[in-house]
């Protein structure tokens, strides 16, 4: 009996791992049907709630998406690490407070979804 619970503690501790949750898609019923520009779009403009903030050529609430898009070219920044939060701001800081809400919607995003939003993004800058 003293060895029964001995074992089952041992088996309960070590089959428990501390491994993450993926992230799950906000759009996984369209992830295989969309390029990755209409996908962009869509998180954009809708579930992201970037637009909201964000105009392609003009400054809002945030800076402009042309904006965004060329200070992270110019710097050789990663846009992506900045949406999952591991990146400090580096457009315009004194906005970070009022962009912190929505950082909690992209960095729910799976890689695929944050790459598409990039992608998007850099499509306005080229038109």
């Amino acid at each position: 009996m003293k060895y029964s619970f001995w074992i089952l503690f041992v088996l309960f501790f070590t089959s428990c791992k501390n491994e993450p949750t993926p992230k799950q898609p906000l759009y996984p019923e369209t992830q295989t049907e969309l390029s990755d520009l209409e996908l962009g779009k869509k998180l954009f403009n809708g579930q992201g709630q970037c637009l909201a903030c964000h105009k392609p050529t003009q400054k809002v609430i945030g800076p402009s998406v042309q904006e965004i898009v060329s200070v992270y070219e110019k710097n050789q920044a990663n846009m992506i690490e900045f949406l999952k939060g591991n990146a400090e701001p580096i457009v315009d800081p004194s906005q970070y407070p009022v962009m912190k809400a929505n950082l909690e919607i992209t960095k729910k995003m799976t890689q695929q979804e944050l790459e598409a939003i990039v992608a998007y993004m850099k499509s306005l800058t080229t038109k």
